[in-house]
């Protein structure tokens, strides 16, 4: 199938062909269609798919092609989670409208307003925005929704996940009754489906690569290591293997921050990136990361959302992520458009569930790097975990803020039990 299939108008058509888009991704072949059609879409998608295009293409279709009279009132919100996904969503449209008369504006916290005051009192017919930075310009009087004909929910997983749910609610009571809902996430979870359901009328479902699947194109390794020799096992992996290109991920902004400062001490530039940064720190990292002038970008879960860089060769997990499906979303930055990448993860002893949530996940065990200055054995550490289980299991359990007993017999055999753990956990 080609775009000319989709029967997409001759301005995005000539848009397209000098991007050199050729072939559509199979959600846009799947979502291209019933969204000209004017239905509500559901997709199940994960970065990296091409869900941008899918639902960007059809609304600037629609949009210059409307028979209404133009005006200056917002005719399309797209709402994102992050300013760096704000920020690439606005790119693309600028991309795919050149030939368009169809105008946008991109609205995000972290800076000024007065610039975004400005384009929206010249009128915009996309407005591309993060949810606090929309409500404080909605509150002001700068922004009204009540003429929305096209309303995007943009990795709405990730927007429960960073706490916007009561910011979407207050955006979508301004919202007119009749529009055409597009929503994307990359997980169907319960809480999910729960506000799909509340927005989409009848919508057509499509679900692209399923968040379990890891391409084969990525080369996935795990070493054991102890915490406090993380930050050396990185500086040696990076200038053994010579890698000029990687993404590292940590759990905290602080932790994101004392690697990239550590590994500039050691002569490898790296910057890290975060919501804390400003909006200048972050685009100036984003930059050298992209053209390669920055060796390694180390970045939080939420802030590395918009990230695409073409042939990344190199994803790190300094530190596991809690929530397995996050493991797919960070490697899955590699491996793209038929390029092969590396995936590596360290793990410490406290991480161990955490990596065997993504074991079951991915459906694979993960190849175990044994050989390297800094390896930790975690066989020991294991059976001191599953012992200690089965100590614990073994106590009687409370109820009520008493022990569950029935006769005098059951408490001394409890109080046996009691003293036998007692002794027994002096060798843990």
């Amino acid at each position: 199938m080609t775009f000319q299939d989709l029967k997409l108008s001759e301005p995005i058509m000539t848009a397209l062909q000098h991007l050199g888009y050729e072939n559509p991704t199979p959600i846009q072949q799947q979502a291209i269609t019933p969204i000209l059609e004017g239905r509500d879409i559901f997709g199940c998608a994960q970065t990296g798919t091409g869900k941008t295009a899918a639902f960007a293409l059809p609304v600037l279709q629609l949009l210059s092609t409307s028979q209404k009279p133009k005006s200056n009132v917002v005719k399309a919100l797209i709402l994102a989670p992050t300013r760096e996904l704000a920020i690439q969503i606005s790119d693309s449209i600028k991309d795919y409208s050149k030939n368009l008369k169809v105008t946008h504006t991109t609205i995000f916290g972290g800076v000024s307003q007065k610039n975004q005051e400005r384009e929206l009192r010249k009128g915009a017919d996309i407005v591309v925005a993060t949810p606090g930075r929309l409500l404080d310009l909605m509150n002001q009087g700068f922004v009204r929704l009540d003429r929305i004909e096209y309303f995007v929910l943009d990795e709405a997983d990730k927007m429960l996940d960073m706490g916007f749910i009561h910011d979407i609610k207050k955006v979508i009571a301004k919202l007119p009754s009749q529009k055409q809902t597009l929503f994307f996430s990359a997980t169907a979870a319960p809480d999910i489906m729960k506000l799909a359901n509340s927005l989409l009328k009848n919508p057509v479902h499509i679900s692209v690569t399923p968040v379990s699947s890891t391409t084969s194109l990525i080369e996935q390794s795990l070493y054991y290591v102890s915490k406090e020799n993380k930050r050396s096992l990185l500086k040696h992996i990076i200038d053994d293997f010579r890698i000029d290109h990687a993404l590292v991920f940590t759990r905290t902004k602080r932790g994101a921050d004392r690697v990239a400062k550590d590994l500039n001490k050691s002569g490898i530039k790296a910057e890290s990136i975060h919501g804390d940064k400003s909006q200048n720190a972050r685009e100036r990292a984003l930059s050298g990361f992209k053209n390669k002038t920055l060796r390694v970008l180390v970045a939080t879960d939420i802030a590395a959302r918009g990230i695409d860089v073409d042939k990344l060769s190199h994803v790190i997990n300094f530190e596991i992520p809690e929530v397995a499906e996050t493991y797919v979303h960070r490697i899955g930055r590699t491996g793209r458009a038929g390029s092969t990448g590396k995936a590596i993860s360290f793990c410490t002893t406290d991480e161990l569930p955490y990596m065997k949530d993504i074991n079951k996940l991915v459906k694979q065990k993960i190849d175990v790097v044994t050989k390297h200055p800094y390896v930790e054995d975690v066989t020991h550490a294991t059976a001191i975990q599953q012992n200690t289980q089965q100590q614990y299991q073994k106590l009687p359990q409370k109820k009520s803020g008493r022990f569950n007993t029935n006769n005098n017999k059951s408490v001394r055999k409890n109080n046996k039990q009691q003293q036998h753990a007692k002794r027994n956990s002096k060798v843990f």
